[in-house]
């Protein structure tokens, strides 16, 4: 076993390929070239990654192949991208990994590079369709892999709404006043919003941070295996209920709502399920909808992150749809 990486080196890990290069050179044993390392404005740091080659096969066989090498990963991330291998897996490919770099205990991996740019950049309904396909089934996989554990802590929903009240009364937000009075309402039900949400079923290996930009395709002809929609980014991946990914999906979008005209992001999951076998037969309809309350309501707990006035609006336009039928339903 190698030295944990220090918090302060993990914090400015862009710096560590190029210090990590010969260990993971060696590591790949000669197999793999050309390592070129970047850092683009997307990258929201945490993470080292190079464009590369790698040599793969044996004796007369050997090809070369475009590879992307990322530097540290996590474990939930490092377990995903290694272990969710093989065809109808909508992982990338990977062709090295370890544990371990000089000296250091870090994931590592060096995988597929996927040509062109996410499917974020041209939004349409087939994108939505793809990417609801590719979270089914990476849920079936997952599922198939591994055993269901207990899930990554529940959001402190009761505290959350009591700073949101309070941000939205002192920080000068457009309706301050009408956040006020949404977030009681949802105070006063959360009791019963809450029994429904925490006994929700949660044997489901999520994506935790499903969206077109972390989605891209695998081409017709590559070396790496079959053509089809490929899942990036598993750093986020935790045990819960399927349509927290659906509902997260949707959120990304909340202030841009034409992006998802005609789109339903949790139906589009729940028919991509069925198509795979897996079960859709609790009422997530239901569970959808308390979820988007939920998050709704504490936007203003968050101002630093989803303090911008369009995505207010349509946080409390969502409260105004959601919420009144909810309650309704709970109440009959």
């Amino acid at each position: 076993m190698g030295e944990p990486l220090p918090q302060s080196i993990r914090a400015q890990a862009h710096d560590l390929g190029p210090q990590l290069e010969p260990a993971l050179l060696d590591a790949c044993g000669g197999r793999l070239r050309d390592v070129r390392w970047f850092r683009t404005d997307w990258q929201r740091g945490g993470a080292a990654t190079a464009f590369a080659e790698v040599l793969l096969g044996e004796g007369g066989s050997e090809e070369t192949r475009e590879a992307v090498v990322k530097l540290p990963l996590g474990p939930r991330e490092y377990r995903a991208m290694t272990m969710l291998q093989g065809e109808g897996n909508p992982a990338p490919r990977v062709a090295f990994h370890g544990t371990e770099l000089g000296g250091w205990d870090l994931g590592w991996v060096v995988m597929e590079r996927l040509p062109g740019n996410p499917l974020a950049a041209h939004l349409h309904k087939g994108v939505f369709e793809e990417l609801a396909h590719a979270a089914a089934r990476f849920y079936k996989c997952a599922g198939e892999a591994w055993k269901p554990i207990a899930p990554h802590n529940e959001w402190d929903w009761a505290g959350l709404l009591e700073k949101a009240r309070e941000s939205a009364k002192i920080n000068p937000i457009p309706q301050g006043q009408s956040w006020a009075n949404h977030i009681h309402h949802v105070q006063r039900s959360l009791p019963a919003l809450l029994e429904i949400w925490l006994n929700r079923d949660m044997t489901t290996w999520c994506h935790g941070d499903l969206h077109p930009g972390n989605l891209m395709q695998r081409p017709e002809g590559s070396a790496w295996g079959e053509p089809g929609a490929v899942l990036l980014d598993f750093a986020e991946v935790h045990c819960g209920h399927w349509v927290e990914d659906g509902v997260y999906l949707e959120r990304q979008y909340w202030a841009k709502p034409e992006a998802l005209e005609e789109v339903k992001p949790v139906s589009l999951i729940a028919r991509a399920r069925r198509k795979l076998g897996l079960a859709t037969d609790d009422d997530y309809a239901t569970l959808a909808t308390i979820r988007r309350v939920l998050m709704a309501s504490v936007a203003p707990a968050f101002l630093e992150r989803d303090g911008h006035p369009k995505y207010l609006e349509a946080a409390l336009g969502i409260l105004d749809r959601f919420y009144p039928p909810l309650v309704k339903s709970l109440n009959t």
